[in-house]
């Protein structure tokens, strides 16, 4: 069978695996042993797909140790089990979730995932560590306005100028690795160049969009979650609204839209024409993060910098 179908459900301890062509269900452990054993037990059977669903940090060691190896499709949870439900399962079990997800791919013909920058885990590591650093400034600093006593107010400058430190070696570091690319340093170059991204939300996009630059407008804004979905039955017509995609991407794009409203001449236009319009000021905004992750992906894909419109 050259179409076969593969579901694993993956925790932290185990990796449930059910094959679709012939029904065979096994269960491997969830370490370099246990893929092992997985790749083994695949054989070299036609296999079109291997899905399994995003789990976190339980499915970061699988994916790096197969996916040169195995035609890897990481879906959505909320969507695999929404397929589920839509076959009638009502039913959650390891099990039962591996035969689902092999069912979905045969069904969705998914193909394999491309193949991502392999120090991409590395650098959502850092990008994690950073945010969390960025968090923990923003408390620090509101607690040190409010902060009367010497001891205290010493000990959170203490720690203030320590996370200043560290996000400094953070940043040299996520700048290091992406530079050591020179397809994405150049990337890096280019998402400078448009005003508005500064050095910071260009890494971000790099890391939470490692694809940007081979994908189409809509799928570029599809992915951010920034594409607007219409809602509308018979004569009815809701209010579109944004949902879904990289939350993380879309977060960090909202202050590089507020900038971009100002000093980037075609979108100020465009922010100021909505505005005309009668359009909300988060709808406008949320136009312009889009256009914006629209631009940073066709700039890329044309490998050309930013300029200043002549008209």
């Amino acid at each position: 069978m050259t179409d076969d179908s593969i579901g694993i459900d993956i925790s932290k301890d185990h990796l449930d695996v059910h094959r679709l062509s012939g029904g065979q269900y096994a269960q491997f452990t969830n370490t370099r042993e246990g893929f092992a054993a997985l790749h083994r037990w695949i054989g070299s059977t036609a296999t079109a797909r291997v899905v399994y669903e995003a789990t976190g940090p339980y499915h970061g060691t699988f994916e790096q140790a197969l996916r040169d190896h195995l035609p890897l499709v990481k879906v959505n949870p909320l969507q695999a089990r929404r397929f589920a439900q839509a076959s009638g399962t009502r039913a959650k079990t390891d099990a039962v979730d591996a035969r689902m997800l092999a069912r979905m791919g045969a069904a969705f013909k998914f193909e394999p995932d491309p193949h991502l920058p392999e120090d991409l885990p590395d650098l959502k590591e850092l990008q994690i560590a950073r945010t969390a650093l960025i968090k923990d400034q923003t408390r620090l600093k509101n607690r040190f306005q409010t902060q009367t006593l010497a001891i205290t107010r010493r000990h959170t400058k203490a720690r203030l100028d320590q996370i200043a430190r560290q996000l400094a070696q953070l940043d040299e570091e996520i700048t290091s690795r992406l530079t050591a690319s020179p397809k994405r340093q150049k990337a890096y170059e280019i998402l400078q160049s448009i005003p508005g991204l500064g050095a910071t939300t260009a890494a971000t996009i790099l890391i939470e969009m490692p694809e940007i630059g081979t994908l189409t407008n809509k799928a570029v804004a599809c992915l951010a979650g920034l594409a607007p979905i219409t809602r509308q039955s018979g004569k009815w017509k809701g209010q579109a609204f944004i949902q879904g995609g990289r939350k993380f991407l879309r977060d960090a794009l909202y202050m590089p839209a507020l900038v971009a409203a100002r000093f980037n001449p075609d979108l100020t236009r465009k922010y100021q024409s909505m505005k005309a319009a009668g359009k909300p000021s988060k709808v406008a905004l949320v136009t312009i993060m889009r256009k914006l992750i629209i631009l940073a992906n066709t700039l890329i894909k044309d490998d050309r910098k930013w300029v200043k419109n002549a008209a």
